[in-house]
């Protein structure tokens, strides 16, 4: 039997990259996944490989379905969790996006951006969860922040203000559901091998992959932390951030 048999999981922005490895991961290991992603096409993909593991699964994808800023269809997909999958146990909170700018190249337009769906959307999903959490007593969400988060980067002052930002909510929603047996945690991914890594300069890419002492992280590495946060192991860890990193930062 899986770590997570009898579990559903909701992941947001699974359809590629970190979001599907920890789909993939989870489903693994027993549990249902609601796959959610604003491109309907890779939430389908996604949803198709769960389903050869043998995972139940279900999607909320596109626009309006599948967008987490919009907070009516955050709770929707709450309710399809349950109502299509059984429940609810797991909300892990993935979606993301970048729009990198220096100070002074920086716009409203891209800063309001990427607060809304990095920070906002998260707030949305978890709010949507909570309650229900709160009822049953019980409740797993795991928030992905990110390295930058801990020590911010040159031109990704929205990327690194929102991932700081997640961090502080982590606590602060954590400090709040303890007593309600619900976990609440948020995992610091460092460079990792993603669609979104690769677009970046390949020699300036090569720079980053050398100065990682354990070398470049896959997005396989980073799920197999969210799983365990997941499993009954931390049942009794709330409020703290892992960082993934490979020894990029100690």
């Amino acid at each position: 039997m899986g770590r997570l048999e009898g579990k559903v999981a909701i992941i947001t922005g699974s359809g590629r990259g970190i979001g599907k490895a920890i789909a993939k991961a989870l489903a693994l290991e027993g549990a249902s996944v609601l796959v959610n992603d604003v491109d309907e096409e890779v939430a389908e993909e996604t949803a198709d490989e769960l389903r050869e593991l043998n995972s139940k699964v279900a999607v909320a994808a596109g626009i309006p379905e599948g967008d987490v800023t919009d907070e009516s269809s955050c709770i929707r997909m709450v309710e399809k969790a349950r109502k299509e999958l059984g429940g609810l146990h797991i909300l892990v909170n993935n979606a993301g996006v970048t729009r990198d700018k220096v100070i002074h190249k920086m716009t409203d337009e891209i800063w309001d951006l990427v607060l809304k769906i990095n920070l906002k959307g998260l707030m949305f999903m978890t709010k949507a969860a909570c309650e229900h959490f709160k009822q049953q007593r019980y409740g797993k969400i795991i928030n992905m922040s990110s390295m930058v988060g801990l020590g911010g980067n040159v031109g990704q002052i929205n990327y690194s203000a929102s991932k700081a930002a997640i961090i502080a909510f982590t606590k602060s929603i954590a400090e709040y559901l303890a007593s309600y047996n619900i976990c609440v945690n948020a995992v610091a991914p460092g460079i990792i091998d993603t669609r979104l890594t690769r677009q970046i300069p390949e020699e300036k890419f090569a720079s980053y992959e050398r100065s990682i002492p354990m070398g470049l992280g896959t997005p396989e590495h980073v799920a197999r932390v969210v799983l365990s946060l997941c499993s009954e192991d931390f049942d009794y860890v709330t409020g703290q951030t892992i960082l993934v990193s490979g020894g990029l930062i100690i």
